[in-house]
């Protein structure tokens, strides 16, 4: 087992990375201070996990919920049954909860607990890829809304996160591969070698190969510790961890919430920001093409939805967190391994970028 930190004063929590870790119970049991533990997770993963997380809180009152999968279920009407069942269960602010799933109930329970009696403790159990090397890390939570993707919600530290690969052997290959999208980011981003690495080793990760996960889980979550403890409310260099988000979630949005996978509609939002980046002069057409066929060779898609036109785009990404007085502000990348902070963009270019990348 691998325990990073993310450094945040008296904020601070461990990373658990390893396999079997749900096997220990005594891993779980040091975090959780209270007899009261409030378990959200889903239809997927509640038939696979979820008894062997109750059997090691024997000790403790434990309620769960177990809530639709899927992204179109991330919203305020399904947060609200959370909040009902709390209530109705009468459970006190010294409750924990655990989130026990991947991106869409990590970031649920975790906006519950911020709310809940304004702020219990929780810990986040993810079991995808991308709830493992993102989403878990670093107190992101919220719901989206009709109009915007992650509008609504809260930076909200958990008490630790346990992220146990075995779990990934259930993963089904689409949300593996989304996954990898974000490990990919995190190589655009500020991380070089493993760029080149994941070049070199992509077929591991889709053979399921339990050290290259291992590695990959481990150093994107260096990476996002890293970024996180230096800016832990987005008002600098962590923005650079949305490098692609922008385009993505106006994917997202305007296709309907659980069309395209987060990481799906992420892989396109950075071929849009390498042929962006390039078009400002900032990365050369062969750095565009390595980014691009990195992104293939994961099985990503690279190309946008033909439903999509430059307007609805246009129109979405101005419904973002990154934007200042009305400009739309975006993550470009100044070399592979090197993004810039937000800057907002030219219009026209934007809109060439839109028009022009993938509709040939």
């Amino acid at each position: 087992m691998k325990e990073l930190r993310v450094e945040l004063g008296e904020k601070s929590y461990p990373i658990y990375i390893g396999s079997n870790l749900l096997g220990h119970p005594a891993l779980l049991q040091k975090h959780i201070k209270s007899k009261q533990v409030f378990i959200v997770t889903n239809t997927t993963v509640a038939p696979l996990y979820l008894q062997r997380v109750i059997d090691s809180l024997s000790e403790c009152q434990i309620e769960t919920i177990t809530l639709p999968d899927g992204e179109q279920y991330k919203s305020l009407e399904y947060l609200t049954k959370i909040f009902d069942q709390l209530l109705e269960k009468k459970y006190s602010r010294n409750a924990c909860l655990l989130a026990l799933g991947g991106g869409v109930i990590g970031d649920m329970g975790g906006f519950a607990a911020a709310c809940y009696q304004r702020g219990i403790p929780f810990i986040q159990i993810p079991t995808t890829v991308l709830a493992q090397v993102d989403s878990s890390v670093g107190g992101k939570t919220g719901v989206n809304h009709p109009l915007g993707k992650n509008m609504i919600g809260a930076f909200y530290q958990p008490q630790c996160v346990i992220a146990d690969i075995d779990v990934l052997d259930t993963l089904d290959d689409r949300q593996l591969v989304a996954g990898i999208a974000e490990i990919i980011k995190y190589g655009l981003i500020r991380d070089p070698a493993l760029f080149a690495w994941l070049e070199q080793n992509m077929a591991l990760l889709l053979a399921r190969d339990k050290s290259a996960l291992a590695y990959v889980i481990e150093r994107s979550c260096i990476n996002k510790a890293e970024i996180v403890a230096e800016d832990e409310f987005e008002s600098g260099i962590r923005a650079i961890l949305n490098l692609g988000h922008t385009f993505g979630h106006a994917i997202e949005t305007g296709m309907g919430y659980g069309v395209y996978l987060h990481g799906e509609a992420v892989a396109i939002g950075m071929c849009y920001a390498a042929d962006l980046s390039h078009r400002m002069g900032w990365i050369s057409a062969q750095d565009v093409d390595r980014i691009i066929a990195l992104l293939k060779q994961a099985n990503l898609p690279v190309c946008p939805p033909k439903e999509m036109q430059v307007a609805q785009f246009v129109d979405l990404m101005s419904v973002d967190k990154k934007n200042v007085d009305g400009q739309i502000r975006v993550i470009l990348l100044e070399a592979i391994g090197k993004a810039a902070l937000p800057i907002s963009v030219d219009l026209a270019l934007l809109e060439q970028t839109l028009k022009d990348y993938g509709r040939a």
